[in-house]
């Protein structure tokens, strides 16, 4: 018997990496394998998360906003960021889902339109993970169709007053802001859709939590109720105008998810490796079985082009050259392999795949989640069609 390989040595993934980023990934894997992992299920099937204590450990480790530059954010490269998804992901979708929304959306969102009051007053407590923040655009009759949001602000006097709902807000109920997408007078359809900073202790604001849910339970899942929000002109973001605003931001989230998708792709394949090598079946292990083999073999060719693509579109992320195009291809193929992933190396487990005893059924019911939110394969699928074809069919 041959000594195993892993999958990273199959691919040779470490030598496509610099060793600051190996070095940081392995710093996430251990902190996640060490704080987090121990108590994920219990989580997921207590549908809890204490996400104010992981938010203040991950700042620590500098996981929040780690992408961005200053106000407290270590400014790093967006594979380096990537690899921290991948790694955190790798535990739980929720967990990165957490670091995501935090960094990727409501810190991205501040940062990038942003005005400078609003900046030094968000960014270095949201860095540290002293403040938590959630990105409101979603709303119960508009996700891939954000232009037709209802939630609207009006003017009244200097002042904007905002009402409506936004669903399925991660961190919504423990955040202590909310960057909250609404249409206003300002200019005609969607191209008056502006973003407002909206502390959420702010009157009128609500999150009640969302339960009942059966995917991404170790994550916090709200609805936003905006009922007469009196915000002052300096609560908008000044730099956004459109939907390029909110559409920038999620452009941001779907790179994390891309690497994020294959760190539960490769937790789920390690995990029927090694249930395969010890399980005894007809007297042998399920590993010696031909078609255990084949699956495992067509598993790992497929975890290990997704890396590659996830590596490739950091590199080019990093260099400023990557298109929406490109993040959705990536999305599309991440999400949808490691979905079919989990379910396969679910059947190699057989009984004991559906339990939390192991991570498998957990991470095939959080990606039923992630395949659909930052854009559904359908909306990824017409955005790479458009680019091939220059024809728009979203309509």
């Amino acid at each position: 018997m041959s000594r195993p390989q892993t999958l990273s040595q199959l691919f040779a993934l470490d030598s496509l990496l610099e060793p600051e980023e190996i070095a940081i990934r392995d710093t996430v894997r251990k902190f996640a394998d060490e704080r987090l992992r121990p108590y994920v299920a219990d989580w997921f099937e207590e549908a809890t998360l204490p996400a104010r204590d992981i938010a203040k450990e991950l700042g620590s480790l500098g996981a929040l906003g780690m992408h961005l530059e200053g106000y407290g954010c270590p400014g790093l490269s967006a594979t380096t960021y990537g690899l921290a998804c991948l790694e955190l992901e790798a535990v739980d979708s929720g967990i990165r889902s957490l670091v995501s929304v935090q960094g990727s959306l409501a810190m991205f969102s501040i940062h990038h339109w942003g005005s400078e009051e609003q900046k030094q007053e968000w960014l270095p407590r949201m860095a540290a993970g002293d403040a938590i923040g959630c990105f409101g655009l979603t709303e119960p009759d508009f996700g891939s169709n954000p232009a037709g949001m209802r939630t609207h602000a009006k003017r009244d006097g200097d002042d904007w007053v905002l009402n409506g709902t936004k669903m399925w807000i991660t961190n919504g109920s423990i955040a202590d802001v909310a960057v909250v997408w609404a249409q206003t007078d300002l200019a005609d359809g969607a191209a008056g859709i502006r973003g407002f900073v909206v502390p959420t202790d702010t009157p009128g604001f609500s999150a009640p939590e969302i339960h009942k849910k059966v995917s991404l339970r170790a994550s916090v899942t709200s609805e936003l109720v905006l009922d007469g929000v009196r915000l002052p002109q300096s609560a908008m973001l000044p730099e956004a105008q459109g939907l390029r605003g909110p559409l920038t931001s999620l452009g941001e989230a779907r790179f994390g998810i891309i690497f994020g998708s294959m760190g539960a792709a490769r937790d789920c394949l390690e995990v029927a490796v090694d249930y395969a090598q010890t399980r005894q079946v007809f007297d042998k292990p399920l590993a010696g079985y031909q078609l255990t083999q084949a699956k495992i073999a067509d598993m790992a060719v497929e975890v290990g082009k997704g890396h590659l693509l996830a590596y490739h579109l950091g590199r080019l992320k990093d260099r400023g050259e990557i298109t929406p195009e490109q993040v959705s291809t990536g999305k599309l193929n991440n999400v949808r392999e490691a979905i079919a992933i989990a379910r396969e190396c679910r059947t190699i487990l057989g009984a004991n795949g559906i339990t939390l005893e192991y991570p498998v059924i957990r991470h095939a019911n959080n990606l039923e989640s992630v395949l659909t939110y930052e854009g559904t394969s359908e909306v990824h699928q017409l955005t790479i069609g458009k680019a091939l074809t220059g024809e728009g069919a979203f309509r």
